[in-house]
């Protein structure tokens, strides 16, 4: 077996070992499944009982910004399990095993991609029943989630390099809930972001979250002729902006979670 075939091998059999634990660990799988139904009920009839939009439902406008929301959110298990093993010492077994350096970190992101289409399948079936509609081809609906699921993987990586570099679950969990909430609302995901005040609409309109959240609710239709033109850059091409965002992270958080991982194991 080739370098790149044991990778592989490596790789799916930390993915299963990730997947079984998820699935016999009742607060993760609550997280998966539950979190995504309460959040689109919640912002549905909370928020849509405030927000009027021109043209469209508010339940149409909401559910990309809910499906990023959720991506993000479920992305920290990457991170989260991550400082588990280490701290458990998971690590030094695996530093012990004839298996390729690289299957932890791709097993673990492989398995968070896992969580990931689950959180979203459970989300278009609830957006389905308060509402929300695809009003464009199928093909451009399945463009819309691949996206989704590529922006969700190349997050992971960011999330396991801060991990990495924090090496404890409780900084881990505090770093990301601080970072992760102000990036969310920071966006266009409940509101047009050209409704922020000054420095508030430059953030939210170059956020990539803004820039995901925007090209899915093109790619789902859910937009309306009589909403703003958006004016910054990414916005205007939120599509290719949102493909070249999940390139751009995976180039630099890659490599950089592998070298962390390698300095973690060889401690």
């Amino acid at each position: 077996m080739n370098t790149l075939q044991m990778a592989l091998a490596d790789g799916m059999t930390i993915t299963k070992r990730n997947a079984l634990k998820i699935k016999r660990a009742p607060d993760l799988l609550g997280g998966v499944v539950l979190l995504p139904i309460v959040l689109v009920l919640l912002f549905t009839y909370v928020f849509g009982s405030m927000i009027e939009l021109s043209g469209m439902s508010y339940a149409e406008y909401l559910l990309p910004g809910i499906f990023v929301m959720t991506i993000t959110t479920s992305a920290q298990i990457t991170g989260y399990t991550l400082t588990l093993d280490l701290q458990k010492g998971i690590f030094d077994r695996f530093r012990s095993l004839p298996m390729s350096p690289s299957a932890v970190l791709t097993g673990q992101t492989a398995s968070d991609l896992i969580i990931n289409v689950t959180s979203i399948a459970t989300m278009a079936l609830v957006g389905l029943l308060v509402g929300w509609r695809v009003h464009t081809s199928p093909l451009e609906a399945a463009l819309g989630f691949l996206v989704l699921l590529l922006f969700a993987y190349a997050f992971s990586w960011v999330t396991a390099t801060v991990a990495l570099a924090l090496r404890t679950p409780e900084m881990f969990n505090n770093v990301a809930t601080i970072v992760s909430l102000p990036l969310i609302f920071l966006s266009n995901a409940f509101v047009d972001s050209a409704r922020l005040p000054g420095p508030l609409k430059v953030v939210a309109e170059w956020s990539p979250l803004s820039t995901l959240i925007q090209g899915t609710r093109e790619l789902f239709g859910n937009t309306s002729p009589a909403m703003p033109v958006p004016s910054a850059w990414p916005l205007q091409h939120a599509v290719p902006a949102s493909i070249l965002w999940s390139l751009v992270l995976l180039v630099v958080f890659v490599p950089l979670a592998t070298r962390l991982y390698k300095r973690a194991v060889s401690q």
